[in-house]
């Protein structure tokens, strides 16, 4: 078989079975190259043509050679293994010399470098090879040997009609240049031939000299990228010294003109605008370390990819496989990356110049679904961001096949960089240890975060970096010092709620939940923060108050109409200002407030400037007593319809990971009610509140149901309100009280009050009670029986209600009734019962 014009493989004689097969390449010639086929698996590849004349010298060689007996000799032998020799006609040395006869014919080449003068046949070749110059023969002839290149079909469209075309008739093969070749070769010859010119030596890779001529007019090799007549070839541009970006432009403005060879040329970015080639945006996001997410003046978000640079990546496969594999931080210099380009670009406006847009591709055997990607080049400052994290070792230049045009505007500049950085060992190119970040993420760790709180309460304001933003008021922090991740609640405040999955389907988001968590993106994203966490929740999460730029988020959020108060920002110091900020935006009525019909507020007295006492007694109906002696009550105005909407609604089944849910009271009780999640000992023991009426009970979790966003507390207030009696003490004694909260029970549980606020409490306000019917006082009646003692309150308007009761615990004790059946036991041991004048 005959490779190539200067490789062929010989056997010998059969004995016993098929014979060895050997590979001689003949020695110090060389002929051009054969045609290869591009290797299918391979799509990105592209088929390689011929060399000039390489076709010509294997023909010349099968015709002689093809089934005759030659002789050969190995010459050296190289550590792969092929070897090099000389190749005979015949039985021995005396036949034709093959390689002489190549070289005779101007088909091959003599290898020069390392010749010995006193080696016969190196000198033999080489005088050959100065007659078939003279002669002009074969390669040395004019024409530069372009049409000796095959122009090979591998494939045909539609092979049928080939075949009956040519039936019994003789196909002969044709070979034509390359468009426009003659005109380049008449373009250079025409300006260069037998002219002074200069010669600038740029390299020598594989003792093949590279250099720059360059013609008083000018440089040849930009004219004739300029007229379209030749392209530029990476793998040398590297080395070019005279300015590798204006063969980038002369080349560009032939593609812009569509002059010879690019006559046919689509630019990556000819379906765009000229507005959206180029565009000035704000950074929001990075995403890795060659995206990011930009907002455009219409304020539309869009990806945006850095051209032609690779982010780092691991090299294998995941060894630990128990491991959660986070790419940020287990990937070398991938943490490093990010963080350069975070620092440098969050909330700053850059210039983008879109490069290319890649067309989305399917998902392979080994590798995912890519969507549409927009790749630019990205500056600020006229500092190219792709180009600095290259210098850095940050990331690596992607290598194109020569045809691909869809690559950075900027690809020499990154190719310049990136050896900048593998001389100098920067970043990936580095042959340090790689750097380690271990990061513990507590995130939903319940045990974890209890065993964090104490270091974070103390620390008071702590440094923080917003990784992700789930809502309006739920963020993931990274906290630099500690190295960990956690989860944040915005303390204070009562955001919208967006949709998310729970069992049984998609609960539906609420008003303006999508706008508080753009709003929260946009202002803390990826930013460094400082937080303040005061306490944390039952899944492990944190609860504090997050501050930007002297901006507290919480009050943000409110004076944005983007979220209401809640009542536990009562015991902090920004609860005034929240307070303004909420009362503001009502007013304004924006937002989540675009709804709001103001109540009637019954006017708050301040019962400590009041000279009398105000009587402004209202239905209420009770519904729970406590054996704290607390009771809860509903409006009977405003609050009995609720309880048949509660009885009427129906859910899906569901686990106890909701605060509010729907309870079943199951056969006895037909209906759901709602009630709040207090505790969960097991899905078997779940400790539920009910909002509506005050009571609680356990529950399997079986009988727990999501709470539709219809019936949610931000659209229906819960129902049951807490009081306690006024003027009245309640007793240590167990058995005492018992007595008490069974009489209470007895007399106005399920029944309709009027109730009268008289004074404010730690938990609850105190109030008086009277039966509907007879008007009298339940907490008097109390006293006068015995039951309970009072509690003498120091009022100037309340002294006729506390003298009115003392007289009546003065009557009980007389007549020693209940408590005061040994008499007056406050005097001497007090402290023991535990009572109080």
């Amino acid at each position: 078989m005959v490779l190539s014009g200067c490789a062929i493989i010989v056997r010998g004689q059969p004995r016993g079975g098929p014979p060895p097969e050997r590979q001689i390449n003949l020695s110090n010639i060389r002929a051009g190259a054969m045609a290869r086929r591009a290797a299918q698996s391979q799509p990105d590849t592209k088929d390689t043509p011929d060399e000039p004349w390489a076709f010509q010298a294997r023909e010349f060689l099968r015709k002689k050679l093809i089934g005759k007996e030659v002789c050969f000799n190995v010459e050296i032998k190289t550590a792969l293994g092929r070897e090099y020799g000389m190749v005979y006609l015949g039985k021995d040395t005396t036949g034709e010399n093959i390689a002489e006869s190549l070289v005779n014919e101007g088909l091959a080449t003599v290898r020069r470098e390392g010749i010995r003068g006193n080696n016969p046949e190196q000198a033999r070749l080489c005088e050959l090879e100065d007659q078939a110059k003279a002669s002009k023969k074969g390669m040395w002839s004019e024409g530069g040997g372009t049409h000796t290149i095959r122009d090979i079909k591998y494939t045909m469209e539609n092979p049928r009609n080939f075949v009956d075309s040519m039936h019994q008739k003789p196909a002969d093969g044709t070979e034509t240049p390359e468009p426009f070749a003659a005109e380049a070769k008449f373009f250079t010859e025409s300006r260069l031939l037998q002219r002074d010119v200069q010669i600038i030596l740029e390299s020598c890779p594989n003792q093949v000299i590279l250099g720059t001529i360059l013609h008083p007019n000018g440089n040849i090799t930009e004219l004739l990228l300029k007229e379209g007549f030749a392209r530029c070839v990476d793998w040398s541009m590297a080395v070019y010294t005279q300015g590798a970006e204006k063969l980038r432009a002369a080349e560009r403005s032939a593609k812009e003109r569509k002059v010879r060879i690019w006559k046919d040329y689509v630019a990556p970015t000819a379906n765009l605008d000229q507005k959206d080639r180029q565009f000035v945006a704000k950074v929001m996001q990075v995403v890795n370390a060659d995206a990011m997410v930009v907002k455009l003046n219409s304020g539309e978000y869009k990806t945006i990819h850095l051209s032609s640079i690779r982010p780092p990546r691991i090299e294998g496969e995941n060894k630990d496989k128990d491991k959660r594999f986070r790419p940020l931080y287990d990937i070398p210099y991938m943490f490093e990356a990010r963080e350069f380009m975070r620092k440098k670009l969050i909330g700053k406006k850059v210039n983008v110049t879109v490069d290319y847009i890649r067309a989305a591709t399917g998902a392979g055997e080994s590798t995912p679904a890519f969507p549409e990607r927009t790749c630019a080049t990205v500056t600020i400052g006229g500092i190219n961001i792709a180009e600095a994290l290259v210098s850095k070792g940050l990331a690596t230049v992607i290598r194109y096949r020569q045809d691909d045009d869809q690559r950075s505007s900027h690809y020499d500049e990154l190719l310049a960089a990136e050896a900048r950085a593998i001389k100098n060992g920067k970043g990936l190119h580095s042959k340090k240890e790689v750097p380690i970040h271990r990061v513990a993420d507590i995130s939903g760790e319940t045990q974890k975060a209890k065993q964090f709180l104490p270091f974070l309460q103390r620390a008071g304001r702590s440094e923080a970096v917003v990784e992700y933003v789930f809502s309006g008021s739920r963020l993931k922090l990274y906290m630099p010092k500690e190295t960990c991740l956690i989860t944040f609640l915005l303390a204070g405040i009562e955001c919208p709620r967006g949709s998310r999955n729970v069992p049984g389907g998609m609960q539906v988001a609420e008003p303006f939940s999508d706008e508080a968590m753009l709003f929260t993106k946009e202002l803390v994203l990826q930013r460094e923060v400082e937080v303040e966490v005061e306490s944390m929740d039952k899944a492990g999460n944190f609860i504090g108050w997050l501050h930007i730029e002297g901006v507290n988020l919480s009050v943000a959020l409110v004076e944005n109409a983007l979220s209401k108060v809640h009542f536990t920002a009562e015991r902090s110091s920004y609860y005034k200002t929240l307070v303004s900020a909420e009362e503001a935006c009502r007013q304004r009525k924006e937002k989540i407030w675009a709804n709001y019909e103001e109540k009637p507020v019954e006017e708050v007295v301040h019962l400590s400037e009041e000279k009398e006492r105000v009587a402004n007694y209202r239905s209420v109906y009770v519904t729970e007593i406590t054996d704290s002696l607390h009771f809860y009550t509903q409006d009977v105005e405003t609050g009995t319809w609720s309880v048949c909407i509660c009885v009427s609604v129906c859910g899906p089944v569901c686990g106890c990971e909701c605060e509010f849910v729907l309870a079943c009271l199951g056969a006895i009780v037909c209906g759901w009610y709602r009630a709040r999640v207090e505790k969960v000992e097991s899905p078997a023991r779940v400790h539920v509140f009910y909002i509506d009426y005050g009571n609680r009970e356990i529950v399997s979790s079986t009988r727990l149901a999501a709470m539709p966003p219809a019936f949610s507390t931000r659209t229906l207030p819960a129902q049951a309100t807490e009081y306690a009696f006024a003027f009245i003490q309640v007793p240590q004694d167990e058995d005492a009280r018992a007595d008490v909260v069974d009489s209470v029970v007895r007399d106005i549980q399920n029944s309709q009050c009027l109730l009268n606020v008289e004074y404010a409490g730690a938990s609850c306000p105190h109030v008086t009670l009277q039966f509907a019917d007879t008007k009298e006082d339940v907490g008097l009646g109390l006293v006068k029986e015995g039951m309970v003692m009072v509690d003498v309150r120091k009022e100037k308007h309340l002294q006729k209600m506390v003298t009115e009761y003392l007289n009546g615990q003065e009557s009980a004790k007389s007549a020693r009734l209940n408590i005061w059946r040994y008499g007056d036991f406050r005097a001497d041991d007090a402290d023991e019962f535990g009572y109080s004048r």
